[in-house]
């Protein structure tokens, strides 16, 4: 598929691609609030705390990518901005719409703008890779079933999973469920597309067709896109922005070139060990 007008409604919201890496340290760009901002957010658990004063935006239309070691709270922000975890203190909106404390009706209304791809895939195991893409359009109403399947097969063909359409998830591979999980997303038209460790379980060439998906939704798209990640290699084919999340701390959040040249001890730490790595 060469653009996004085959979908319905995601020709409303394309974007030209803003440029790599700008605006990062400054607060929204001049011309439109960030579609994310996490505002001093924090959450504890059990008396532990989890995320301490956190704050970070992303622009429309940008991916920010979040980094650090397991267990600083990555995943944690993903579910706070879905509305399954609320925070202690702080403010969270989207696209200048705060979603802290809002109703079920609130939080039916943000998961149609928001959508998560989970480890796991969270696919159907009893429908088929066409079935499971075409739950959302079925689920939402108001396309016959011709369209529906023309919508499937374009977005099961963007991600590159046409060959396995009528297959069941259980005979997939973890990065072909990844891959499908993706185009169930999108067929919830959704404008934020939030993707937790994406190449977990992966290995290196499918991380890298995996990488290659989400940039190619984000020209294509104009989707804003939240990435958690440990995988540096990964982070750096896909950020406009990093958030290095270090014992629940914001430890840097602006560009990847700043990230990267940070003297931040616990950054180079972390960059380090990501270097250790077997290359790709």
């Amino acid at each position: 598929m060469s653009n996004s007008d085959a979908i319905p409604g995601f020709h409303d919201r394309q974007t030209d691609e803003p440029s790599r890496n700008s605006d990062a340290q400054g607060g929204a760009p001049s011309s439109q609030q960030p579609m994310i901002a996490f505002d001093h957010v924090s959450i504890a658990f059990s008396g532990r705390p989890v995320l301490e004063d956190v704050s970070f935006h992303v622009a429309r239309g940008q991916t920010l990518c979040i980094l650090g070691r397991s267990g600083v709270g990555k995943s944690v922000s993903l579910r706070i901005l879905m509305g399954f975890l609320q925070p202690d203190s702080g403010s969270v909106r989207l696209d200048g719409e705060e979603v802290v404390g809002l109703d079920e009706e609130g939080l039916r209304t943000l998961r149609k703008r928001i959508t998560m791809v989970f480890q796991n895939g969270a696919l159907f195991d009893s429908l088929s890779v066409r079935e499971n893409v075409a739950f959302p359009l079925r689920e939402q109403g108001g396309l016959d079933e011709a369209q529906v399947q023309q919508i499937v097969e374009r977005l099961v063909t963007m991600v590159g999973a046409e060959d396995v359409m009528e297959e069941l998830p259980a005979s997939l591979s973890t990065g072909r469920r990844r891959a499908v999980a993706i185009a169930r997303a999108l067929a919830a038209q959704p404008e934020v597309v939030l993707y937790d460790e994406p190449t977990t379980m992966v290995d290196p060439l499918v991380a890298r067709r995996l990488g290659d998906i989400i940039q190619r939704l984000k020209r294509q798209l104009g989707l804003t896109s939240i990435v958690v990640t440990h995988d540096m290699r990964f982070a750096e084919r896909l950020a406009d922005t990093v958030l290095f999340l270090h014992e629940g701390k914001a430890g840097f959040f602006g560009t990847l070139a700043d990230f990267l040249q940070s003297p931040d001890s616990n950054i180079q730490q972390f960059l380090r060990l990501d270097a250790y790595r077997l290359p790709t």
